[in-house]
């Protein structure tokens, strides 16, 4: 069973500008930017409060995400994820939908993708907010943190899920989070 380990930050605009820079100068590997549409899904056996079932769409890409969080107190987080990729995301969402599963959030995203000593690094934007991720071991992740300067920034303990939830807004049964600008 694969765990997934990362940690979270939110960013003000000029702490974003900070993080790109020193990934620049860290010699980490940009492997470029993508638009995503995230689908999170209801119904089944999901237990909302700690398991996920996401669609993301990039391009005419999919990916097909199930997590389910471990508890924590601190906010480095560990879950469990399981992910394939898939030819064809709009058949796999009325597979989905065919099974009792329902749309229960979307949420869009910009995300910049790094590679640096054995980490993912990502540079996120949401309607909500700016933030970053450090995934990989927990010693690798303090590590980056230092050397890439966030070590004092807030980290946030909210998926997004959750925080689409709170700053989304609901048409018809859906929570939506999407751009003002149609990038799809």
């Amino acid at each position: 069973m694969p765990i997934e380990i990362e940690k979270k930050y939110r960013l003000t605009p000029a702490q974003r500008e900070r993080l790109v820079q020193a990934l620049r100068v860290s010699g980490a590997v940009d492997e470029g930017e993508e638009f995503e549409e995230n689908t999170t899904y209801s119904g089944g056996g999901l237990a909302l409060s700690n398991q996920v079932l996401r669609l993301r769409r990039v391009g005419g890409r999919g990916l097909l995400t199930y997590k389910q969080r471990h508890s924590s107190d601190g906010p480095i987080k560990r879950q469990r994820e399981e992910e394939t990729l898939l030819e064809d995301p709009d058949a796999m969402a009325a597979i989905l939908e065919a099974l009792g599963f329902k749309p229960a959030l979307v949420y869009e995203k910009r995300r910049a993708t790094w590679r640096l000593k054995g980490t993912e690094v990502v540079v996120d934007e949401l309607p909500f907010g700016l933030f970053a991720e450090i995934e990989g071991d927990e010693n690798a992740i303090t590590e980056i943190e230092r050397e890439l300067g966030l070590v004092d920034v807030e980290a946030e303990l909210a998926t997004y899920p959750r925080l689409t939830r709170q700053h989304g807004e609901t048409r018809g049964s859906v929570i939506e989070s999407r751009f003002q600008t149609d990038e799809r």
